[in-house]
C-alpha cells in the first residue's frame, strides 16, 4: 500500500521507538540473566550487577535514566556498562524503522509484529554472544517459534519448513565441511540452531541474503582484527624485550636476547568429532533441544549434562583473533528483515531475467531473437518445403501483428 492511503500517520514511528527503547530496558535483563541460569522473573525487579540494590522508578526510564544518572548507579556509584544504553537505543530504533516500513509505506501489521519481536531476539543474540561467545537455547527457540508461527498465519506454512530445514541444512553443512577438509571446529552449535529459525522467518532466498551479508561482514570484521592484534604482537614483543634488558635491582640485565611473544596463545581444544557433530545435527534437525530445555534429562541420551555448563565455571578466554559468527549472522538478518521490499523485488527481478534468458536460449535452436530499444523482434527460421519450421519465444499475453515474411513485432 502506498504510502498516501496508510492508515497509519507518518509520525507515529516515534510510539514505536518509544516502546522499543522500553523492550530494550528488558533485553538488557535478558542478556545479563539469560546465560549466567538467572531467573528472569525473580528478583522481579532490576538490580545493579555490582551492589545489588534493586532499581527504583527513577532508574527505569528508558533511555533517559542512564542519561541523568551519566551512566552510574544510584546507590553505590559504580559505573554502568555503555551497553545498556546503546541496547536500548538500537532497539528503539529498529522498532522505529520497521514500523515506518511495514506500517506507513506498506501496511502489513502481521509482518510489523513477528519482525519487531525477531529484532528483539536477535538483538540479546548479538550481545550474548559478542561478549561470551554463547547463544542460549531459549532464544534460539523462540527465533523459531516466532518464524513457524508467522509463516502460518501468513498461511505459508510450507515456506517456514522449508526455510527451517535450509537454514539448518546450510550451517550444519558449513561445520561439517570444516571439520572434514580442515580439521577444525567450523561454526557453532548456537550458530546452526539460530539459522534454523531465522530461516523459518525469511524463508530460503532471503537466508541466502542473509549468509552473504554475514559472511562480507565478518571478513571485513576479521580482516580488520588481525591487524589490530599483528601490531598488538609487536608492541608487546617489543615491550617483553626492552623489560628484560633492564637491570635489576641489586645486579646487571644479561643483555641477553628473550624469545618475543607475538600474540597471547589461545588455548587449544581438540575440535568437534565427526560422530558428535552428526549426532548434535540430527538432535537439531528434530528440534530436540527446544524439548531439552523443558526435559533437559533427554540430554542424557547423548552423554551431556546442560545443567553442569555454567559461565562462571568456564576458564576459557578467546584470543583478539578469535570472533563469534553469531553477531554477523543477526546482523545479516535485521538487514534483511529492515529491507525486505527492496530485496524481494531484487529477487524477483533476477529470478525473472534468469527464466527469461533461459526461455530465450531454449528457443535459440529453433530461431533467433534480436532485441532493440522498445521493440522485441521475434524472427521465424524457414526451411524448404516447410511454411514455418520454427517460431522465436513470444509470450502467451503479448499482442504481435505480422508485418510480412517471417517478422513478427512485438511492441513493449
Amino acid at each position: 500500500m502506498d504510502s498516501q492511503f496508510s492508515i497509519v500517520p507518518g509520525w507515529s514511528w516515534v510510539i514505536a521507538l518509544i516502546f522499543g527503547a522500553a523492550i530494550g530496558s528488558f533485553l538488557n535483563v535478558v542478556i545479563y540473566r539469560l546465560p549466567r541460569g538467572l531467573s528472569l522473573s525473580n528478583p522481579p525487579k532490576s538490580f545493579c550487577p555490582i551492589c545489588k540494590h534493586s532499581l527504583g522508578v527513577p532508574d527505569l526510564f528508558p533511555l533517559f535514566s542512564y542519561l541523568l544518572a551519566r551512566g552510574k548507579c544510584r546507590y553505590c556509584h559504580t559505573p554502568f556498562s555503555s551497553r545498556y544504553f546503546w541496547v536500548e537505543l538500537l532497539n528503539g530504533s529498529l522498532w522505529a524503522v520497521i514500523w515506518h516500513q511495514f506500517m506507513f509505506v506498506q501496511y502489513d501489521p502481521l509482518r510489523t509484529g513477528f519482525y519487531c519481536l525477531t529484532t528483539a531476539a536477535l538483538v540479546s543474540v548479538f550481545f550474548i554472544d559478542w561478549e561470551l561467545y554463547i547463544i542460549p537455547d531459549e532464544l534460539n527457540a523462540f527465533l523459531l517459534l516466532f518464524g513457524i508461527v508467522y509463516q502460518v498465519l501468513n498461511k505459508t506454512p510450507l515456506v517456514g519448513v522449508m526455510g527451517a530445514l535450509m537454514g539448518w541444512g546450510m550451517l550444519t553443512g558449513i561445520a561439517m565441511f570444516g571439520r572434514v577438509l580442515f580439521g577444525k571446529d567450523a561454526m557453532g552449535h548456537g550458530d546452526i540452531k539460530m539459522m534454523r529459525g531465522v530461516g523459518a522467518l525469511l524463508g530460503g532466498p532471503m537466508l541466502c541474503v542473509n549468509m552473504v551479508i554475514a559472511v562480507v561482514a565478518g571478513l571485513v570484521f576479521g580482516i580488520a582484527m588481525l591487524v589490530i592484534a599483528s601490531r598488538q604482537a609487536t608492541t608487546d614483543a617489543a615491550v617483553a624485550v626492552v623489560e628484560s634488558t633492564e637491570p635489576v635491582e641489586g645486579g646487571e640485565g644479561t643483555g641477553e636476547q628473550p624469545t618475543p611473544v607475538l600474540a597471547a596463545e589461545e588455548e587449544e581444544l581438540a575440535p568437534e568429532s565427526i560422530g558428535s557433530l552428526i549426532i548434535h545435527g540430527a538432535w537439531y534437525l528434530f528440534c530436540l533441544d527446544i524439548v531439552g530445555i523443558f526435559a533437559p534429562g533427554i540430554y542424557k541420551w547423548i552423554g551431556e549434562n546442560p545443567s553442569e555448563e555454567l559461565i562462571e565455571d568456564d576458564n576459557w578466554k578467546p584470543s583478539l583473533t578469535t570472533i563469534p559468527f553469531g553477531p554477523y549472522l543477526a546482523v545479516g538478518a535485521v538487514v534483511c528483515m529492515l529491507f525486505a521490499p527492496q530485496i524481494e523485488k531484487g529477487l524477483s527481478n533476477y529470478w525473472k531475467t534468469v527464466t527469461h534468458a533461459a526461455s530465450l536460449e531454449h528457443s535459440g535452436s529453433k530461431g533467433f531473437v534480436e532485441i532493440e530499444p522498445n521493440r522485441l523482434n521475434c524472427r521465424a527460421g524457414y526451411s524448404i518445403g516447410s511454411a514455418m519450421s520454427g517460431a522465436g519465444w513470444v509470450a502467451s499475453d503479448s499482442r504481435c501483428d505480422v508485418t510480412g515474411g517471417s517478422q513478427w513485432n512485438k511492441k513493449i
